[in-house]
């Protein structure tokens, strides 16, 4: 099981390359390619989870060691993109650039406010509660994707679908590490620790981080570049492939 961790990490990986090669949209891809890159930060956080959630055996045993792994990386890198673009790989969609004068008006006037929400939260809740950092990191996620529900009310569609969509997704994904890892669960996770309960074999806290990161994450390229998410009906999809619609 040393490198459990590493192959599972590496599934992701391949999941990420076969969605990524099915978009057969530029703005999609490079969505996707540009939100990846920056959640793939997010592996440095790795120290707030190990041991406190878990202990994975990891390449040079670093996690253990230093709390860092380079499996962390893989991972965040994996689940950034795939979140972002799920929406639109299932929904056929465009993407266009908000007008200026919109930008500041309404609840787009606290556009800063709710980017910056998710991490001022969860510092909040890990500085001043004794909660497992995997619950301090979902209350801040779904905290800040309704600080971006109410900024950005144009994507709520996109984010609820977004969640439910990267939640099922992220199940199967999960039943591929118990069925190639029997055990790997229980000796892994601190479970004493956390609620214990494990749905088909998966921590319900991993469920339930699915499910806020999907809601939050899935907004966050149009958040930052200030970008809407158009659906096109069939009738705008047949004639761009150039059939004549009666």
């Amino acid at each position: 099981m040393q490198y459990a961790w590493l192959i599972w990490s590496l599934i992701l990986l391949a999941i990420w390359f076969a969605v990524y090669l099915s978009l057969k949209n530029k703005e999609s891809r490079k969505e996707m390619l540009t939100v990846s890159f920056w959640t793939s930060l997010l592996g440095f956080t790795e120290p707030l989870f190990v041991p406190e959630y878990w202990a994975p055996p990891s390449l040079f045993d670093l996690a253990m060691r230093t709390g860092f792994d380079v499996e962390s990386l893989i991972f965040s890198f994996g689940i950034g993109g795939i979140a972002v673009v799920l929406y639109e790989r299932v929904f056929r969609t465009k993407h266009e650039l908000m007008p200026q004068k919109e930008r500041h008006a309404g609840g787009h006037r606290y556009h800063l406010w709710a980017i910056i929400s998710t991490p001022v939260i969860l510092v909040v809740l890990l500085l001043t509660t004794n909660l497992n950092p995997i619950y301090s990191s979902a209350i801040a996620l779904v905290a800040g994707g309704l600080f971006t529900w109410y900024c950005r009310p144009d994507l709520k569609k996109k984010m609820i679908a977004s969640a439910f969509i990267f939640f099922g997704l992220y199940f199967l994904y999960f039943l591929t590490l118990i069925i190639m890892f029997p055990g790997y669960v229980e000796k892994v996770w601190n479970l004493s620790v956390i609620s214990g309960i494990l749905v088909l074999g998966i921590p319900l806290e991993e469920l339930m981080f699915a499910l806020s990161f999907g809601f939050l994450w899935s907004s966050i390229y149009e958040h930052f570049t200030w970008r809407r998410v158009k659906n096109l009906d069939t009738s705008v999809i047949m004639i761009r492939k150039g059939r004549k619609i009666k």
